[in-house]
């Protein structure tokens, strides 16, 4: 198979634990990029968090953000997929974060909105590469049109969170909300909700909609569960090594770690070994 798409995400799988990108990793995908191989990047971050890469490559490369409820060009910032969470399920779970007391980070309109302007939220501000704002009420960023919200706390309190809003959907009153939104941990210490219409994967169809590609032309890699929707949805799913046990379970393949240029790996593996086939 002459695989034409790659979409890779990015912590704990493009860049290693360090979070710096291997001189090997990026020398494979240069050399795949040479040979006509489209390199996408799937994260939660905004666009603007990942223009680094952008500028590393020089190319206008395709980036799936915020956990694909946007599909966007990265130096055109030609928008091809675009998925706002619902004004009243953002409302909700922004005000839900500030009733449990923990960080919470809404992406709207291009910009990132903290409920406070502690170390947390300069933390991630430094992640994302947006400078925070403050946000002031949960309506009024939610008239913007929030494409993502995300919890930051400590592991421990994530995991309760989770359990608690498992059981909050499940109650009559706020099924509906449950049923319009996903959420999930990219990292264990990040809660992050997106409108149940977006995924990796359907961002993912998109973007082989964009360039006449079938799924099963796409290699997609990740670590994890906010990863899960598009390795299952790519002709070929890979999981990091140092994936988690049930991502494992559901890829194709299994490659190398982070930290052992797993991408890289798949890259020589799947594209530059069939470069002549």
């Amino acid at each position: 198979m002459a695989y034409k798409l790659l979409a890779v995400d990015i912590d704990g799988t493009l860049l290693d634990s360090e979070g710096k990108l291997r001189s090997e990793t990026e020398e494979a995908i240069k050399q795949g990029l040479k040979r006509g191989m489209i390199f996408a990047i799937s994260t939660g971050r905004p666009v603007q968090g990942v223009q680094a890469f952008i500028d590393r490559f020089g190319v206008d490369l395709p980036v799936i953000a915020y956990n694909g409820a946007m599909v966007v060009l990265g130096k055109s910032r030609k928008i091809l997929y675009k998925c706002s969470m619902n004004t009243e399920d953002a409302v909700e779970i922004i005000n839900l974060g500030n009733k449990y007391g923990t960080c919470v980070f809404a992406w709207a309109d291009d910009r990132l909105f903290a409920n406070n302007l502690g170390e947390r939220a300069y933390e991630y501000s430094k992640i994302s590469g947006v400078p925070p704002v403050i946000l002031e009420s949960a309506e009024s960023v939610a008239a913007l049109g929030v494409m993502k919200v995300l919890w930051y706390d400590t592991v421990e309190a994530i995991g309760e969170y989770k359990k608690k809003l498992d059981e909050y959907f499940r109650l009559d009153a706020h099924r509906a909300i449950g049923d319009n939104v996903n959420y999930h941990t990219s990292q264990p210490y990040f809660l992050e909700f997106v409108d149940k219409r977006a995924s990796k994967a359907k961002a993912l169809e998109k973007l082989g909609e964009h360039f006449g590609i079938d799924r099963s032309e796409i290699i997609a890699v990740g670590d994890g569960f906010n990863d899960l929707s598009m390795i299952e949805y790519a002709g070929l799913g890979v999981a990091m090594g140092n994936a988690h046990a049930a991502i494992k379970e559901k890829a194709d393949y299994i490659t190398l770690s982070n930290d052992e240029n797993g991408v890289a790996h798949v890259i020589h593996k799947f594209i530059l070994a069939n470069d002549n086939d």
